[in-house]
């Protein structure tokens, strides 16, 4: 529904004025009116619950960064400050800590859902790519964040994880210099942290803008992934979708409450309630909930090295998900095969990120952690280079509808 002409006529002096000089207006009103697929289902108010989560990240950032003290011996106990001392520090600071594992519990249904649908399929490859680069811009931001309380994970996570760089040939030891300001995590580090967490956030609203255009350049996927063929398979985006998302909005904050009221420290690390100790290692590291997955896949691999290199690998190979999926048809919904090995994939990063919160030499079912997280990535790599080309080859799809229309109202199956 690419380039669908705008309907909106400015009644006043004012907003006629405007409307030759900086058409914001007609923007808001175009985009309230914007034909979207009839069928779109709950998967797809994901989009708006992000944006408010973003939006939320943003403003309570701002606030904190208003009384954060970026030092090494001050940051522990000015982030304690602001949840006792602040007027409504013992909420916003929460807000944030608690915010960020919910705007990763969305995106990570969102991308899902996306892989799913097939939403990165042509037309829709650069909507997908710059959701990749979001989702990339996130992580970054996330780890700078969860060094800034300064406590034992905080210090021992951007310890860990700077070392890394330590291990890329030629290049790494002067990158990792340059990242921690020195040769150490110290006040520099905690410096250089606190100013790229601040910027970050607003780069990301940026390429949301260019995701969101893209979209509405492209036109939205839908569930059975055929293209709207008549004005009968669309709907104004307001009321139908504004309501929508208005009441899975709703949903999705009762969610946040719950967390944000009743358990805001549940989805953090309780060693990250002591103050950041250079001489006392925890005796686990573990990274957020959110990048667990991927620190499975690190550890998986003896090298140091190639386990680096698979944890990026593991997130590039997303950016070119568009060129291995061979199959023509988009939606899983009539790719039966495909589906089984997607509700695999899906199994194969919950263990991922079960595997990631356990020692690797601890056991469960007979098994050490360290073998299922290599189980689990072999499949992880297998599902987008081998499973996805392969199927889209050989694989007989269900009919798809004629329209979407005759989807919705002819009672096609699913």
């Amino acid at each position: 529904m690419a380039g669908h002409p705008s309907t909106y006529e400015p009644k006043y002096a004012a907003s006629k004025w405007l409307d030759k000089r900086l058409p914001i207006i007609r923007m808001g009103a175009d985009f309230m009116t914007y034909p979207s697929p009839r069928n779109l289902n709950y998967w797809w108010t994901f989009g708006g619950i992000l944006t408010l989560c973003l939006i939320t990240q943003i403003i309570s950032g701002i606030i904190l960064a208003m009384h954060y003290v970026p030092h090494v011996d001050l940051a522990f106990d000015s982030v304690q400050r602001i949840k006792r001392d602040v007027p409504f520090g013992w909420l916003i600071q929460p807000l944030h800590a608690v915010g960020a594992s919910m705007f990763f519990f969305a995106v990570y249904i969102h991308m899902f859902r996306g892989l799913y649908y097939g939403s990165y399929k042509a037309p829709r490859e650069m909507i997908w790519i710059l959701g990749c680069v979001i989702y990339l811009i996130m992580m970054a931001t996330a780890f700078l964040g969860y060094t800034l309380p300064w406590g034992q994970m905080s210090f021992w996570g951007a310890t860990v994880i700077t070392g890394f760089f330590g291990a890329i040939p030629v290049v790494g030891e002067s990158v990792q210099q340059w990242l921690l300001g020195g040769f150490a995590v110290d006040n520099p580090t905690l410096n250089r942290f606190f100013a790229l967490h601040y910027l970050l956030p607003f780069v990301i609203a940026a390429i949301v803008g260019l995701h969101v255009w893209a979209m509405h350049h492209a036109g939205q996927n839908n569930p059975i992934g055929i293209e709207p063929k008549s004005k009968e398979d669309t709907l104004a985006f307001h009321p139908y979708y504004t309501i929508k998302d208005a009441f899975a909005v709703s949903v999705f904050l009762l969610v946040f409450a719950f967390f944000l009221f009743y358990q805001p420290d549940a989805l953090g690390h309780s060693d990250n309630y002591i103050q950041a100790d250079p001489l006392a290692t925890p005796e686990h590291i573990v990274p957020e909930w959110y990048f667990l997955p991927f620190y499975a896949i690190l550890r998986a691999v003896p090298d140091k090295l190639m386990g680096i290199l698979l944890m990026f690998a593991a997130i590039a190979v997303l950016f070119i998900l568009p060129w291995l999926d061979t199959s023509k048809v988009r939606s899983m919904r009539f790719r039966p095969v495909t589906r089984l090995w997607f509700i695999l994939f899906v199994i194969a990063c919950v263990i991922l990120g079960w595997c990631g919160a356990e020692a690797p030499d601890d056991t469960a079912f007979g098994l050490k952690f360290v073998w299922w997280s290599r189980f689990a990535t072999i499949y992880y790599f297998l599902f987008f280079l081998v499973i996805l080309p392969v199927m889209g080859m050989i694989e007989k799809p269900k009919a798809i509808p004629e329209s979407i229309t005759k989807s919705v109202l002819g009672g096609a199956s699913s």
